[in-house]
This record gives C-alpha cells, sequence and structure tokens, in this order.
C-alpha cells in the first residue's frame, strides 16, 4: 500500500442483502475531513497487518462526511470479507485514499452501467453522480433470483431507467436490447465477473460499438495455480524462485523485498511493476494492451517462459 492512510471508525452496519454486508465507516475523531470520493472510486482496507482488499465506495462525493462500502461474504476468501463482516459500530478501520480506476466518461452521450452480483457497488457509484448532474443513463442489474443488493436504492433512483435481468438468458437479451438501440456516442460500463464482461463487450462489438466506448471492473476469484518460474529482481538484486502455486507478489515478499499491494485479484493495479525482460502471461484485468508491453501485475501475472526481470 502506498497511498496515505485514513484512519476511520464503523458508525453503522447494515445488511444490503444476504451475505452482503454495508459499512458506513466516518473519520476518526481528530482526523479532519475525509478525502473526495470520485465516481467508480474504490479504497483499501487493511483487514490484518500488512494485507489489504479493494472495496468500491458506493456513493461519490466531492466533499463526503462518511464513506460507504459492501462486501460479499466470499467461501474462498482469505480472511478479509470474514473480518469486514465482523465488525461492528465504534471499531477502527484503516484505509486508503480512494482512487479510481473506473471512472464515467463526461463526454458521453449516453450512459449504459451493467452490474452483476457485487459489481452494482461500483455501478450504484455511477448512478448516483449521473442522477446528480443529469446525465442520460440506463441500468443493467444481472443476479440470482431474490434478494439483490442495493435493489431498493436502485429501484428508488433509476425509476424506468433501472432493467433487472436473473440468468444469463434474460442478461443476453437485455445487453442486445439496450446495446442496439443506445444512441451512438453512448458508453458502457460493466461490473461485475468476468463471464458477464466478456457477454457485454461480446455483444457491444457485434452491435458495431468501439473499443473506446467498452469499459470494464472485474470482480475475480482468486488466481490458479501456474508453472514455476524465476524472477530476477535488479534493483534489489535478489533472485527468486516462484512455485506453481505461489504468486510472484507473494515470492518478492518471503524475499523481504517492499512491493506495494492491495487487491491481490489484479484488479486494481497497486502492485504493477515495470518488466526489464522476459516474456508474461498477464491474468490481470486492469492493464491495456500498450501497458502489457513493460509491466505486470505481480499478485496474478507470471512469467510465460523460465524467467523473468523486473525493475524491483
Amino acid at each position: 500500500m502506498t497511498r496515505p492512510a485514513v484512519h476511520l471508525r464503523v458508525a453503522a452496519v447494515t445488511d444490503a442483502a444476504p451475505g452482503v454486508r454495508s459499512l458506513e465507516l466516518a473519520a476518526a475523531p481528530g482526523t479532519g475531513p475525509l478525502p473526495a470520493a470520485p465516481p467508480g472510486g474504490h479504497i483499501g482496507v487493511e483487514w490484518a497487518p500488512g494485507r489489504w482488499n479493494s472495496y468500491s465506495l458506493t456513493a461519490p462525493s466531492p466533499a463526503p462526511d462518511r464513506w460507504h462500502v459492501s462486501v460479499a461474504r466470499r467461501p474462498d476468501s482469505r480472511g478479509g470479507s470474514v473480518w469486514a463482516h465482523g465488525l461492528a459500530p465504534g471499531d477502527a478501520v484503516v484505509a486508503t485514499t480512494p482512487r479510481s480506476s473506473f471512472p464515467p466518461v463526461d463526454t458521453a452521450r449516453h450512459h449504459l452501467l451493467v452490474a452483476g452480483g457485487i459489481g452494482v457497488t461500483a455501478v450504484l457509484s455511477h448512478a448516483r453522480w449521473h442522477a446528480f448532474w443529469g446525465n442520460p443513463f440506463t441500468v443493467l442489474t444481472v443476479h440470482r433470483p431474490g434478494p439483490a443488493p442495493h435493489r431498493d436504492e436502485l429501484r428508488a433512483l433509476c425509476g424506468d431507467r433501472l432493467v433487472e435481468a436473473t440468468g444469463r438468458v434474460e442478461a443476453h437479451t437485455a445487453l442486445e436490447r439496450l446495446l442496439t438501440t443506445a444512441p451512438f456516442g453512448s458508453h458502457v460500463h460493466t461490473c461485475g465477473p468476468p463471464g458477464l464482461i466478456a457477454a457485454a463487450a461480446r455483444t457491444a462489438r457485434a452491435a458495431h460499438w468501439v473499443d473506446a466506448r467498452i469499459h470494464a471492473e472485474a470482480f475475480v476469484p482468486e488466481p490458479g495455480p501456474g508453472t514455476p518460474f524465476r524472477a530476477v529482481l535488479r534493483r534489489s538484486g535478489r533472485t527468486v524462485e516462484v512455485g506453481a502455486r505461489e504468486t510472484l507478489l507473494d515470492a518478492v515478499h518471503r524475499a523481504g523485498v517492499a512491493a506495494p499491494a492491495m487487491c491481490r485479484r489484479g484488479v486494481c493495479g497497486e502492485c504493477v511493476t515495470p518488466v526489464v525482460d522476459g516474456r508474461v502471461e498477464h491474468r490481470d484485468t486492469v492493464l491495456t494492451a500498450d501497458e502489457r508491453a513493460d509491466r505486470m501485475a505481480l499478485c496474478v501475472s507470471r512469467a510465460a517462459g523460465t524467467a523473468l526481470e523486473l525493475d524491483l
């Protein structure tokens, strides 16, 4: 974590849906006002010493007195979501300042926002921003039958601008209709699992959308195993062996070399590091094609061969 720390207190705890806990976070006494929260922004939260998770803020504001996040309890969690679900009013929380890698496009003629599952958190932030400024927008939520997080808030906020789909067939039908009828100059922002992101992008391209108008932020599981490789850390003068079930980030930390980290899912960009030599198997969702030419996300990506050399 390289961003300044923000000291918070839990002001309120509610359940947004079964298995989804919403936290209202206020500045700790004596620490001053909270930094501005951009639409589509996220904060890092320290859930154990040196361990950080990234959570989307559900409400943007240039001068907030509260931050709001919603956390889904994950069965495959390393502990962060379990820790968040155990918080109570008054508990201390350390977070980073907000950053947005998923901002709206001010020049868009129309904003199509697509949310899958807990990806609704980032989309809710966008929707609130557009509603405040009077921008034209439509929200599509895709979720399982039954309760869904922030459904009531979105229905009240969006009215007939909200489209709800349960299951793949309904989602595909809604995506096709919305993307083929959107006015020229529209932008689509999708936040959710990789399958939904791929479906939205595929449908948009079939409707002749250019990639510059297709945006996404993924919620992904922990990376799977890969082939062992060697990493040479040029500035540190170290060489580390990375095991099949070990991430490059964990191997670097095991060697005692400092490297920033937060999400450990390849979605926030905190651990992106320049690559000096070697081919990379990119597994992140944050770097562009041009950026992948000479950098990588340490938390998920691996060598495509037997060795890499990093500027670290």
